[in-house]
């Protein structure tokens, strides 16, 4: 069993229509330890000394968040500026994080087709988290392929959210059952272009 930690941001919650019920399922899967940063640090008075604790106490790590201006909402950075510190996450005797898996957990207000280098954003999902992923290197961790949330926008009015939430559960359980094949994942662009081929079945 794979103890996963759902690192949680967004600002305005009260008017989130995929992020606020895809954050409460995870919340409800056993195994899924959640984390509203803003909700426990609206002040951005991150207790470094306890984010290091809990990180050191999970196997994967996930930054759960809607994509803004091409990056994560600013509590991530702050929690990444002074939680990912010299000594505990990189460096010569930095290594609490070495073999921890990360991934980002994204939400895009476009379809997935703006997503590529011909696209209105002009490069790969992927391309634009590149910052994580480095992040994740130097501290040791394995970065796989985000799991995007692509055309938020218009899932509510195609009444297509209820079963947006119940695929990202089903991740979820497979994620804490060890049932992901990170290999696979490390090498994709998205997870969710083809979800089900990195989920093993429960036999396998």
């Amino acid at each position: 069993m794979a103890r996963v930690l759902t690192l949680f941001a967004h600002p305005r919650l009260d008017r989130s229509e995929v992020n606020a019920p895809m954050f409460a399922a995870a919340q409800a899967t056993k195994g899924v330890t959640c984390i509203d940063l803003y909700a426990r640090y609206p002040q951005f008075d991150i207790d470094i000394a306890r984010e290091q604790s809990v990180l050191r106490d999970h196997d994967v790590i996930i930054l759960m968040h809607p994509l803004y201006w091409y990056a994560a909402p600013a509590i991530i950075k702050e929690w990444i500026d002074l939680v990912l510190e010299y000594g505990f996450a990189y460096g010569a005797d930095g290594t609490a994080l070495r073999g921890k898996v990360m991934f980002n957990a994204v939400t895009c207000g476009t379809p997935r087709a703006g997503y590529t280098p011909d696209g209105i954003n002009r490069a790969e999902l992927r391309t634009l988290l590149m910052p994580f992923e480095r992040t994740a290197e130097l501290c040791h961790m394995r970065y796989i392929a985000p799991y995007a949330t692509f055309d938020a926008i218009s899932l509510r009015a195609g009444n297509k959210v209820s079963d947006t939430v119940a695929q990202w559960k089903n991740f979820l359980t497979a994620l804490v059952h060890d049932r992901i094949d990170f290999d696979k994942a490390k090498d994709a662009l998205t997870l969710t272009d083809d979800l089900q081929s990195f989920i093993t079945p429960e036999n396998g």
